[in-house]
């Protein structure tokens, strides 16, 4: 079999896939484009070097790493409609409870704000009057660009002010300071989703790096979960067990708009996303499973006696299974938008929070936040890489054996739930016969 790796501004994964495809216990000759001639063909590649065509053509003989088509996933806007089209015609769905509500917006230029409040925005514009917070994010950007807190009319239409293009005396980029600005011209779609007030937090310095002793004085931090999925064929969902629990840069605090109004609230405490902490290096990443042992503390700043157990870290793993099955039944109801082929695979990195209900129950819930293709592994940081060998030789197994050897993993007692191979199946169903 010949296998077509190109990953050009992603040489972690690039290794990975080539060590991965190494460990496999069949003849692979790695090939930096297509060969005029091939019996088997892999194309384990970033998304715009894939020959799409060739996966639609020649089903049989090729093997592709991503789908073609999935917006309803990716893209925060397709999402939202995606889920709200379920819920609608499944009201007891369980994503009831593990989706915040969420609002699509299309706009060019704040003056347009005020009509879509007044229609698709309805509902959402009579909340604004109460002291709810809510967290806008653009629907195609990704790495925490655009997002941004508020709490009334006038704030959001203050943000939608300042994403406007810059008058030609201006940065010709028409840039805000921030580095996490949009244009919004450039954008239109965004999302508008309800902030969750009552995140689990948790120190991460409680799990030092460098071995050392725990701090005795603790800050409870918000973090955010990202969880590896590998979706194959048609369809069939697996979760990698070994989740991300990534931390917001500074200790949580409620968001309070101070004297310059939404726009100078510091989004420190409440962004958990990476790509804008580079500077800390790992500071902020650790496994989920490291967290066992961590003290949960409570907002208004005080140690509480609940010690997060392993239990607690199962529940939380089994939520995410569970949202997961139903997010990807949800994704199948519209064929539009996420239309999965007998004859690909693909890596998803799904963010969730946990959410913490107020006392005195304290009961745990995950929040599904957003789904990312071709997620940025590089920022698991050197410390972690070895759990992302193990997901792509994993994924080699799944994946990309069956194809080579004509074996039927099927063939195997893998039911829902069960863990094989280092994934955890948590969803099945069969759409489209074999290529």
């Amino acid at each position: 079999m010949h296998a077509v790796v190109s990953w050009p501004s992603a040489p972690l994964t690039d290794s990975l896939v080539r060590k991965a495809l190494g460990s496999l216990d069949v003849p692979i000759e790695i090939v930096t484009s297509v060969p005029d001639s091939y019996t088997k063909l892999l194309q384990w590649s970033t998304y715009d070097d894939i020959d799409h065509e060739r996966v639609h053509n020649d089903s049989r003989s090729t093997l592709s790493s991503s789908y073609v088509i999935r917006k309803s996933l990716i893209r925060k806007h397709f999402l939202s409609r995606c889920l709200h089209s379920y819920l609608v015609k499944h009201p007891q769905s369980l994503l009831r409870n593990h989706v915040p509500r969420t609002w699509d917006l299309d706009i060019a230029f704040a003056d347009e704000l005020d009509e879509a409040l007044a229609d698709d925005l309805w509902e959402l514009s009579q909340e604004l009057e109460g002291d709810k917070w809510w967290i806008l994010k653009p629907g195609m950007a990704d790495r925490g660009m655009g997002i941004r807190l508020f709490n009334t009319r006038e704030s959001l239409e203050a943000i939608f002010e300042e994403f406007e293009p810059g008058s030609d005396d201006e940065d010709d980029d028409g840039e805000a300071e921030n580095d996490t600005a949009v244009i919004t011209s450039q954008l239109r779609h965004f999302v508008i989703q309800e902030y969750l007030a009552t995140p689990l937090l948790i120190d991460p310095t409680q799990v030092p790096l460098d071995g050392g002793i725990p701090p005795s004085s603790l800050h409870g931090h918000k973090f955010h979960l990202r969880a590896y999925v590998v979706c194959s064929g048609a369809l069939t969902v697996y979760l990698y067990p070994r989740v991300l629990a990534l931390f917001s840069a500074m200790p949580y605090v409620s968001p309070t708009a101070g004297d310059g109004g939404t726009s100078s609230i510091d989004l420190g405490p409440h962004l958990t996303n990476t790509s804008l902490q580079t500077h800390r290096g790992e500071e902020g990443v650790r496994l989920l499973d490291e967290l066992i042992g961590c003290s949960v503390l409570s907002h208004s700043g005080d140690q509480s006696d609940w010690v997060l157990s392993a239990a607690d870290v199962e529940n939380i793993r089994n939520q995410m299974a569970e949202v997961l099955a139903e997010t990807f039944k949800a994704a199948l109801e519209n064929p539009i938008h996420f239309q999965p082929l007998p004859n690909a695979f693909e890596l998803f990195g799904i963010d969730f929070l946990v959410d913490q209900s107020p006392a005195p129950s304290g009961d745990i819930q995950v929040k599904l936040l957003e789904i990312n293709a071709e997620p940025a592994i590089e920022l698991t940081g050197p410390r972690l890489t070895w759990i992302l060998q193990d997901l792509f030789t994993a994924m080699a197994k799944v994946c990309v054996t069956p194809f080579c050897t004509d074996s039927d993993l099927a063939k195997e007692t893998w039911a829902v739930g069960d863990t094989k191979h280092g994934l955890v199946k948590c969803f099945e169903q069969s759409v489209r016969g074999p290529a």
